[in-house]
């Protein structure tokens, strides 16, 4: 299995020439579109094991999360394209699992992922619906934790992390100028959770997240 840190790398590379190849074409405002919509994510958590002195099976969950996003898109041709989300932070909720199942909500922490994806669109224009796939690579950064009354004074931190993501979704005009935009979107995350009190523990989130937007071309 090839190295993930080499794998986003290898992405972000790819990304970042074809945004170079459209920053050295000849602008073509017709070819930009924004969005804007709501978007739901799901983390699908695996967790590891606090590290001592802990109790033994200490885990934890993290909740589902929902906000407004946007996005810019730009088509280097009529099939493929570069595409910027643009998030604002997501407050998830991080639960007591494991030995701690049912004990609560330990902490909420702000999430906010920044990505870059290259899209490839079926069809042409005068299609009636266009589905798209796309991957790039996502950098998460985790910040504003707030500890609940089970947890305080214990404070709680994640790393932020780079990571790979996929997209599947589709656009399906009203006109030459709006359409309406639907996307599902895989990160594959993995982070570290510490405690104040110098405890670990390993947490993969792999989030899913859903999005429905509105988008207009220009």
């Amino acid at each position: 299995m090839q190295n993930p840190t080499l794998i986003v790398k290898r992405t972000a590379l790819v990304c970042t020439m074809l945004a170079c190849q459209a920053a050295h074409a000849q602008f073509d405002l017709h070819r930009v579109s924004v969005r804007a919509g709501p978007t739901t994510i799901v983390p699908n958590v695996t967790s590891g094991y606090l590290s001592g002195p802990s109790a033994p099976g200490t885990q934890i969950d993290v909740d589902s999360a929902s906000g407004i996003t946007g996005g810019l898109n730009y088509a280097l041709t009529d099939n493929i394209s570069i595409d910027f989300p643009l998030d604002l932070p997501f407050r998830f909720d991080v639960n007591g699992a494991g030995s701690l199942n049912g004990a609560g909500k330990l902490a909420d922490i702000k999430a906010l992922p920044i990505s870059l994806l290259a899209q490839y669109r079926f069809g042409n224009a005068a299609s009636v619906a266009r589905p798209y796939v796309g991957a790039g690579a996502a950098y998460t950064r985790f910040y504003g934790a707030r500890s609940s009354a089970l947890l305080t004074p214990v404070t709680l931190s994640m790393k932020n992390r780079w990571s790979r993501t996929a997209q599947v979704g589709v656009d399906v005009p009203f006109n030459a100028r709006w359409s309406l935009d639907i996307a599902a979107t895989y990160v594959h995350l993995k982070t570290t959770g510490s405690l104040s009190t110098g405890q670990t523990i390993d947490v993969a989130l792999n989030p899913m997240s859903w999005s429905l937007a509105l988008a207009y071309r220009f």
